[in-house]
């Protein structure tokens, strides 16, 4: 058995061949270095053995220091973007990133109770927008939580998202301004908080300017990429067509696109299509969409800041962190095209 000396932050200043304050900078805010310089210094920790301030006095106060992510669809675009901000300020905390991955199957959360009534993670982070199956019988024993990306219906804990009223609002402002009256909203949904907001953004959007209800179609789903087909046949079933789609999100705007592209409309030139959320596919589509940019790494990072301070016995500032999304205008939006929308295939 070695009984050398740990390893010090010097130490791995020199191995990397970088300065104290760089390394230093690679632990914390990871982001302010370059990707090169980070993995020199990563290699450097792994090889010296180093443990930072923090993760040692997680140990020895014989305290978990890992924090579980229970996310219903870990191949879901956004997911990714949020876990970076997620761990990025974790390990400047010293805590680690457990993942649960539910597979949208809600009885999957009881699975990874076991983690919490072992006490080997210290906190939870949930995407699911619900608290996990079977928390009734251990409410009081949950360890601090926060819910992010979706608002959680059923819970009463802490949020970080994107302010989806807001977001829906200005995408309705646009279409208005285009010119828009007979918008379809595509996505309402009565269990999805975030998809309730959306609408809400949409009528508050409606009702500031003047338009009637009978001017909106209001069509359910489920935020997939097929209910967004589904939903333009649908409106090619009824009298009088949107000329404007104003879709939950992302995957459901591509499916519209592909719904109206079958029968031969073109967007924008028949039908304008948005989106919400700026999912990287969003930009490749033919034509690219119009969207809203959700702050993915930012949320991320607000919700584990404000699960450490849980953690710290702390009170929170705030139940809801809202952050402000950005509407990226793209060429799936131009104003109403001046055919008929009475038809319900085109000629």
């Amino acid at each position: 058995m070695s009984n050398s000396p740990p390893a010090t932050i010097e130490d791995v200043a020199r191995m990397a061949e970088v300065s104290i304050a760089t390394v230093s900078r690679a632990i914390h805010n990871p982001e302010k270095v370059a990707n090169s310089t980070r993995l020199k210094v990563n290699q450097a920790i792994a090889v010296t053995g180093y443990t930072t301030n923090a993760v040692a006095r997680s140990l020895r106060l014989g305290r978990s220091n890992m924090i579980l992510v229970v996310a219903p669809d870990i191949g879901d675009p956004n997911f990714s973007n949020i876990l970076i901000g997620l761990e990025n300020e974790a390990r400047a905390h010293g805590y680690g990133i457990l993942i649960g991955h539910t597979q949208n199957d809600a009885q999957r959360g009881l699975e990874y109770l076991k983690f919490l009534n072992a006490n080997q993670t210290a906190g939870l982070i949930l995407f699911t927008g619900i608290l996990p199956f079977g928390h009734q019988a251990m409410t009081a024993r949950l360890p601090p939580s926060v819910g992010v990306f979706e608002p959680i219906f059923n819970g009463g804990i802490p949020y970080v998202g994107v302010n989806d009223a807001a977001g829906a609002r200005k995408v309705v402002d646009m279409l208005i301004a285009e010119g828009h009256e007979h918008i379809a909203f595509i996505g309402d949904s009565r269990v999805r908080l975030a998809y309730m907001r959306r609408r809400a953004g949409f009528d508050e959007g409606m009702d500031a300017a003047g338009l009637p209800k009978s001017s909106r179609m209001i069509l359910e789903g489920d935020g997939t990429l097929e209910s967004g087909r589904l939903a333009v046949e649908q409106l090619f079933m009824r009298d009088r067509l949107p000329t404007a789609f104003m879709c939950v999100n992302d995957q459901t705007a591509i499916g519209v696109m592909i719904g109206l592209s079958a029968r031969g409309y073109d967007v924008p030139d028949d039908f304008s299509v948005t989106g919400f959320d700026d999912i990287p596919q969003a930009v490749f589509m033919s034509p690219p969409l119009t969207t809203i940019r959700q702050p993915r790494s930012a949320i991320g990072k607000h919700a584990m800041a404000l699960l450490l301070q849980l953690l710290n016995n702390e009170e929170p500032t705030q139940q809801e962190v809202l952050l402000t999304p950005d509407l990226v205008v793209r060429n799936s939006v131009a104003a109403p095209s001046r055919r008929s929308h009475k038809s319900r295939d085109k000629s």
